[in-house]
């Protein structure tokens, strides 16, 4: 990995050592040069690559803890967060739990994230969704008809101790974090590819607000640049 900003240019970087300062949340996106989130065949595995693949599993393993949304749990791709031995060593520990935002629930919970998970899979709804959730699942309640996201994250860092957040998405959690000034940093991963059409997923659709970005940090990667922004909210 290059380092293009902060100067001067440097080669060799880590990432774990690029991405060490994690803020309180940070939002981890990868996307297509024209704003495509998903690949042809509706996820991001193809956009970019091994060296995004790197910085995904490096930003999970600096997290306390990885907010991912009910929408991408239901596709049955989402498997528990695991670690690789060098990153488990740095880490110091096991891999942090996937946290599942969801107001409806409507989920299946025989998935292996809620049954094989090493660091058990906690699921943030509202109060009123609680009793469909089985009673072996952690749950933090959030809200009496609506996810109270503010509430959602000021329990999970001051309550249960996770004071670095990974949000993963989707698209629709990641807009609705930002509308409520709750998110710190946005990385994002730049695929060198062009994907067009109109049934791609664009980048935080359903974002209705301007929301000015100050650039932190520029990296490039086997052709993926990868940006760190530090939102002014």
């Amino acid at each position: 990995m290059r380092r293009l900003l902060p100067e001067p240019p440097a080669d060799g970087i880590d990432p774990y050592d690029a991405y060490a300062d994690a803020p309180g949340l940070r939002l981890g996106m990868v996307m297509s040069v024209d704003g495509s989130v998903t690949d042809a065949e509706g996820w991001t595995d193809a956009l970019g690559g091994d060296a995004d693949f790197r910085v995904f599993r490096t930003l999970r393993a600096l997290a306390g803890a990885i907010l991912v949304g009910a929408g991408t749990v239901r596709t049955g791709r989402l498997g528990p967060a695991r670690l690789r031995a060098d990153l488990r060593a740095r880490r110091g520990g096991p891999p942090a739990p996937i946290v599942v935002v969801s107001r409806s629930l409507g989920l299946d919970w025989t998935l292996p994230l809620f049954t094989e998970a090493e660091t058990p899979t906690i699921v943030v709804t509202s109060r009123n969704a609680r009793n469909k959730v089985p009673s072996h699942i952690q749950v933090v309640e959030a809200g009496q008809d609506h996810v109270d996201l503010p509430a959602a994250i000021r329990t999970l860092r001051e309550d249960l101790g996770y004071g670095h957040l990974l949000c993963e998405g989707g698209p629709a959690l990641a807009s609705a974090l930002i509308r409520a000034s709750l998110v710190d940093e946005l990385c994002l991963n730049i695929a060198p590819t062009l994907l067009g059409g109109p049934r791609h997923t664009r980048l935080l659709d359903g974002l209705d607000a301007e929301v000015p970005l100050d650039p932190a940090a520029l990296y490039l990667d086997e052709g993926v640049l990868f940006v760190r922004y530090l939102l002014r909210v």
